[in-house]
C-alpha cells in the first residue's frame, strides 16, 4: 500500500490526532532492500510488512440474525493470517440462528484453513469468566451477558486481550463488499505499521455510502448521524486547544482498530456510543483535563489514525429510528462526559431538539448510557483460567502478565471513586 502521511495534526496533552489520509495504491509491490519510507510525503508498505502485522492481530465480527450469505461475504474479505473472533447474539428459540451460523461459519473455515473462535453472546460459561473476572457490571439479573453489540464488542476485547495478540479490529457484519473489507484490514495494518507509540487506533473514514436515489446510485460522503457527531467533538478538542478544528472525521466509525494496550486500558459505553466514546474515554483518562490515573502512559504519546478507504461502503439499511438511535447515544456520552464545557452541553440539546429528537432543549438529556471500566481493571488470569477446559483454549492462551502488573500499579496509586466525576461513579474498578 502507498499511503499518504497525515497532512494536519491536532495535539490534546499526550494524544495526537491525526487528520485523514487518503491511500494512493492498494498494492505497492513486495519488500525490497530500500527502506519502505521512500518518499517525504508518502509511505510505502510492502506485502511482507502487513503479513507480519496481520499475524499479530484479531479481528472481532459482532454478529445478529444478518443473513448467511452476508456474513459469509465478510469472512471471504477478512486477510487469512488474523485470528477472526465472531460474537454472535442471535436467537436460539424456536429457530437456533447461532448454531446455523456457526455451522456455516466453521465450515468455510475448513475450507479456507482459518483461525477462528465462534462463541455466543449468553453462552453461560462466558458469564462465569467474566463473573470470576470481576467484572460482573456486564452481566443482566439472569446471570448471563447482556444483550447489545457493545457488550458483545467488551466480551471479545477480553478474549482478543488473553489471546497474546497485538493489535484488534473491529468489522460490522453486515457488509455486502468482501472487498471493502479487506481493505479495511490493510488500513488498520498500514495504522500500526505507522505508528510509533504503542498506544494506537486506526478508524476508517469511508470513501462513500451509495443509497439509490431516484433510480441511481448517490454515493454520499457521510452518515447522517456521523456528521454532527463528527461536529460536536470536534468542538469540544476546539474549547480546549483555543482554535476551530474539523479534524475529527470518524466520530461514528464501527470499522477500528487498536493496539492491544490502548485496547485494554479504555473505558466502554453501552449500545451505539462504544464508538464515538473511545474518543471521550481517551480524552478522559489521558488528555490531562481531569486527575490522571494512568501516569505511564501519560508519559508517552497516543496515536490516533484516520485513514480514508477507497472501496464503497455498502452495508444494510436500517432506516430513520436507527440514525435517530445512534446520534442520541453518541452525544449523550458527550453530554455526560466530565470534560463538556456548559455551552457544548446546551449547543447538544438544542441539536437534538432541532432534529426532533427531544421534546425540550432545556431539559438536561435523559441517563440511557451504561459504562464499563477498561478491561485491564479486570482480573484477566482468572477470566482465561475460567475458559483453560474449552475446546478453543489454545487460541486464548496468551501471556497477560503485563496487563496484570499494569493493574497493580495503578491500583497502588490508592484513588478513590471520587476522583472520578460523572453521572455513573461506577464504571472504574478502582477502590
Amino acid at each position: 500500500m502507498r499511503i499518504e502521511i497525515p497532512r494536519e495534526v491536532e495535539r490534546f496533552g499526550p494524544i495526537m490526532f491525526y487528520d485523514t489520509q487518503k491511500v494512493y495504491e492498494l498494492d505497492s509491490g513486495l519488500r525490497n532492500t530500500k527502506d519502505e519510507k521512500l518518499e517525504s510525503t508518502m509511505t510505502r508498505i510492502s506485502y511482507e510488512s502487513f503479513q507480519e502485522i496481520q499475524k499479530q492481530m484479531v479481528i472481532v465480527v459482532p454478529v445478529k440474525e444478518e443473513r448467511i450469505k452476508l456474513i459469509e461475504g465478510v469472512f471471504y474479505g477478512i486477510p487469512h493470517n488474523c485470528l477472526i473472533i465472531v460474537i454472535s447474539n442471535s436467537p436460539r428459540d424456536p429457530i437456533d440462528r447461532f448454531s446455523i451460523e456457526k455451522n456455516a461459519l466453521e465450515r468455510l473455515a475448513t475450507f479456507m484453513n482459518k483461525r477462528m473462535l465462534v462463541l455466543h453472546q449468553k453462552d453461560p460459561v462466558l458469564a462465569e469468566a467474566c463473573k470470576a473476572a470481576g467484572y460482573e457490571k456486564i452481566l443482566d439479573k439472569k446471570g448471563v451477558i447482556k444483550s447489545g453489540k457493545a457488550e458483545g464488542m467488551i466480551l471479545a476485547t477480553f478474549l482478543a486481550v488473553i489471546s497474546g495478540k497485538k493489535y484488534v479490529g473491529f468489522i460490522d457484519s453486515d457488509n455486502y463488499f468482501p472487498g471493502s473489507v479487506h481493505e479495511y484490514v490493510q488500513e488498520y495494518s498500514a495504522g500500526f505499521h505507522m505508528a510509533k507509540s504503542k498506544y494506537s487506533m486506526v478508524r476508517i473514514s469511508w470513501h462513500s455510502k451509495p443509497k439509490i436515489m431516484e433510480n441511481s446510485l448517490f454515493f454520499a460522503k457521510r452518515g447522517r448521524a456521523s456528521e454532527h457527531t463528527n461536529r460536536f467533538l470536534n468542538s469540544l478538542l476546539s474549547h480546549y486547544i483555543g482554535f476551530g478544528t474539523e479534524i475529527i472525521k470518524t466520530g461514528n466509525a464501527g470499522e477500528h482498530a487498536m493496539s492491544m494496550d490502548l485496547a485494554a486500558q479504555l473505558d466502554f459505553s453501552s449500545g451505539y456510543s462504544i464508538e464515538p466514546y473511545h474518543f471521550i474515554s481517551m480524552l478522559e483518562r489521558f488528555g490531562g483535563i481531569t486527575k490522571p490515573i494512568e501516569p505511564q502512559v501519560m508519559k508517552e504519546s497516543i496515536e490516533l489514525f484516520q485513514i480514508e478507504s477507497r472501496n464503497p461502503h455498502l452495508h444494510e439499511v436500517k432506516g430513520d429510528e436507527h440514525v435517530k438511535d445512534m446520534s442520541i447515544a453518541a452525544l449523550e456520552v458527550l453530554y455526560r462526559s466530565p470534560v463538556a464545557p456548559e455551552g457544548l452541553k446546551k449547543e447538544i440539546l438544542k441539536d437534538l431538539f432541532d432534529r426532533g429528537f427531544l421534546e425540550d432543549k432545556k431539559t438536561p438529556m435523559k441517563d440511557k448510557v451504561t459504562y464499563y471500566p477498561a478491561v485491564m481493571f479486570a482480573d484477566l488470569r482468572k477470566f482465561q483460567s475460567a475458559l483453560a477446559n474449552q475446546p478453543y483454549a489454545d487460541l486464548i492462551h496468551g501471556d497477560v502478565t503485563k496487563y496484570v502488573d499494569y493493574k497493580q500499579s495503578v491500583e497502588g496509586l490508592n484513588l478513590k471513586q471520587s476522583d472520578i466525576k460523572r453521572s455513573d461513579p461506577g464504571r472504574l474498578a478502582i477502590k
